[in-house]
C-alpha cells in the first residue's frame, strides 16, 4: 500500500494549491524544493515533512521564523503529523491532507477546516468595503461594519464595546450564539479569558458557549479559521465543547492590530442552520480587524486609569497619615459611594468620577494646620471655620489639573446639605451636584460608624444606628433618594464594614442602647 501524504495550502497566494509525495515534501524559497514559497517569513531551506517508520513527520531547518504545528512553535527534532494539523512556515499555513491511513487521526481531527482568512491586519481592513471576490459589500454587511465604528465614539467602557460589537456580529452572522475571549497578559501563551457572551436565536442547552481548543489554535496559529463538523464514521464525532454546545459551524477570527494579537472572535452554528461560507469568515474577519483597534485602545485607557486610581489613592493616603482619625476612611467611603451609586443606576461615566472623586474628596486637608486637624476635643467657631475650607482648597489644587476638573463639585460640595445649611456654598436640593449627595451619604455614614479619637471615649456607632439616622436625616442633612437607596443595600455595606473594618459590631440590638443625634464634624 502507497503511503502518501497531501499538504494542501489555507492561506495567501498558495490558498487552495496541492503537494503529495510518498517520501518527502521540502519547504523554502529555493526553487529546487517541493514546496516552493515566495514570502518573506520563509527561510531559503525553512522545513521538511518526511515519512519515518511510524508515519509522517516535520523537522523544522533552523529557519529564521520558525515552524508551528497547530499554533505551537517546534523545538529541535521531529513532530509527528495527524490528518487536520494546521503547519504553519514563518506565516504560510498549510493543512495535512493524508491520502491513506499511514496519517493518523489525532486529536485534531473531529473538526473540518472549511477555509481560512489571513490575518494580517492590513488584509482586514482592506475587507471593510470589498468581499472576497473584491467586490462592494452589500448594504447590509456594509452598515454592520459602520455600526461597530460608531461604538468606538459612544461606548464608556471596554465591557461595553465588547457586548456591543459581539451583539452585532451574532445578528449580522444569524449565529446562534458568539463569544469574545481575550488573551491575559503579553506572555508567549497567555491564558484566554472569555470576556464577552451573547445569544441569537435557538441556542440549545450545554455546558459550553465556545471550543476553547479552537479558539486557542486560532489564537496561537495568527489564522482566521472557518470549521464544520465532521460526520462521517471514519473522521469521529465533534469534540466535547462543539457536541455539548450544539455547534455545527464555527468560525474562529483572530482579534489583532498590527502591534499585538489581542483574542479570538468565537461565532457558531447549529445543526439546524446552514453552515457559515468564505463570504462569512471574510465579513467576520473585516470586523475583527475593524473592532480590534478600538479594542487595544480601550484596554490601554484602561491601563491609564486603573494607574491614574492607583496615584491619587496613594496621594490620599498620604492625607491620611496626617490624621489618626481617618486611617482608611477615604478607602471605605470610596466604597460605599460606588455601591450607592450603582444602586441609584447612575451612567458609566459617572460611576468614575465616583471612583476618582471618592479617594480625593478631603484632599484639601492636605493645607489644614495639625493644630486644628488633630487637636483632641471640640474645634472652637475659628477653628471651625478654618477646617471648613478643606472644601474649597481641594477644589482649588484640583482645578489646577485640567483633567481632574469634573470630579470638582465632589470635592467642593460634599459637605452641603439637603436643607441648604452646609458649606461652602449652602446649596439647597437638586442646587447640589447629585455626586457631591451621593458621596455625602457614604461620608456621613463612615463617620457615624468610625471611632474619632479627638472626642474622648468616642467609639463608633453600631451600623443599625447609623442607618436609622440616615433615615431620620433624608430632606434634612441627606437626598431622601439618597438616603433611601443607601438604607436599601444595607447588607451589601455591612459586609463591605467586616471586611475593610474587621471586628466591627453588627448586632442590631445594640441600636437602641446607642442615644444621641449623629453631629457632624468638618475633620469628618
Amino acid at each position: 500500500m502507497k503511503r502518501t501524504i497531501r499538504l494542501r495550502g489555507i492561506s495567501g497566494e498558495i490558498k487552495g494549491r496541492v503537494w503529495e509525495s510518498e517520501t518527502i515534501l521540502r519547504a523554502g524559497r529555493l526553487a529546487s524544493l517541493e514546496i516552493v514559497l515566495d514570502d518573506s517569513s520563509v527561510s531559503r531551506r525553512h522545513a521538511e515533512v518526511r515519512l519515518g517508520d511510524r508515519g509522517w513527520y516535520v523537522r523544522d531547518l533552523e529557519s529564521t521564523n520558525g515552524t508551528y504545528v497547530n499554533g505551537v512553535r517546534m523545538g529541535p527534532g521531529e513532530h509527528p503529523l495527524h490528518q487536520r494539523d494546521i503547519v504553519q512556515f514563518g506565516k504560510v499555513a498549510v493543512i495535512v491532507e493524508g491520502a491513506d491511513s499511514t496519517v493518523s487521526d489525532g486529536p485534531s481531527s473531529n473538526q473540518h477546516i472549511v477555509a481560512a482568512a489571513e490575518s494580517t491586519f492590513e488584509d482586514g481592513i482592506r475587507r471593510l468595503a470589498f468581499d472576497r471576490n473584491h467586490m462592494p459589500r452589500a448594504g447590509e454587511q456594509m452598515f454592520a461594519l459602520l455600526r461597530a465604528g460608531h461604538h468606538f465614539v459612544h461606548m464608556q467602557s471596554e465591557d461595553q464595546l465588547l457586548n456591543a460589537v459581539l451583539n452585532d456580529a451574532v445578528s449580522v452572522l444569524e449565529a446562534q450564539r458568539g463569544a469574545i475571549v481575550l488573551a491575559d497578559g503579553d506572555a508567549a501563551e497567555p491564558n484566554l479569558q472569555l470576556r464577552a457572551l451573547a445569544v441569537g436565536s435557538g441556542e440549545p442547552p450545554g455546558r459550553f458557549h465556545f471550543s476553547k481548543k479552537l479558539a486557542q489554535r486560532c489564537y496561537a496559529g495568527g489564522v482566521s479559521l472557518l470549521y464544520s463538523t465532521l460526520t462521517n464514521d471514519s473522521e469521529g464525532g465533534a469534540t466535547q465543547s462543539m457536541s455539548d454546545g450544539g455547534m455545527a459551524s464555527v468560525l474562529c477570527v483572530l482579534l489583532r492590530t498590527p502591534r499585538k494579537r489581542l483574542g479570538v472572535l468565537h461565532l457558531d452554528r447549529n445543526l439546524a442552520q446552514a453552515p457559515f461560507n468564505e463570504d462569512h469568515l471574510f465579513l467576520a474577519d473585516a470586523l475583527a480587524a475593524h473592532v480590534s483597534a478600538a479594542i487595544e485602545s480601550a484596554q490601554l485607557l484602561k491601563k491609564q486609569r486603573d494607574m491614574f486610581l492607583k496615584t491619587i489613592t496613594i496621594l490620599a493616603q498620604a492625607v491620611e497619615l496626617r490624621d489618626d482619625y481617618t486611617g482608611g476612611h477615604t478607602q471605605r467611603v470610596t466604597r460605599y459611594a460606588v455601591m450607592l451609586a450603582e444602586a441609584l443606576e447612575v451612567p458609566a461615566d459617572q460611576l468614575e468620577l465616583v471612583k476618582f472623586g471618592g479617594p480625593l474628596h478631603d484632599i484639601g486637608k492636605i493645607g489644614i494646620d495639625d493644630a486644628i486637624l488633630r487637636k483632641p476635643g471640640r474645634l472652637t467657631a475659628d477653628e471651625f471655620a478654618k477646617m471648613q475650607t478643606h472644601t474649597t482648597m481641594g477644589a482649588e489644587i484640583l482645578a489646577t489639573v485640567p483633567d481632574m476638573h469634573p470630579i470638582i463639585p465632589i470635592v467642593r460640595n460634599h459637605h452641603e446639605r439637603w436643607d441648604g445649611t452646609g458649606y461652602p456654598d449652602k446649596l439647597a436640593g437638586e442646587d447640589i451636584p447629585f455626586l457631591a449627595r451621593i458621596l455625602a451619604v457614604a461620608d456621613a455614614f463612615d463617620a457615624m460608624t468610625s471611632h474619632r479619637p479627638y472626642y474622648e471615649n468616642q467609639r463608633g456607632k453600631p451600623p443599625a444606628w447609623a442607618f436609622n439616622e440616615v433615615q431620620k436625616q433624608a430632606g434634612k442633612h441627606f437626598d431622601p433618594r439618597c438616603a433611601a437607596a443607601f438604607v436599601g443595600i444595607r447588607e451589601k455595606v455591612i459586609q463591605t464594614m467586616l471586611e475593610l473594618m474587621p471586628g466591627t459590631e453588627v448586632d442590631a440590638e445594640a441600636a437602641p442602647a446607642v442615644h444621641g443625634e449623629y453631629v457632624p464634624d468638618p475633620r469628618n
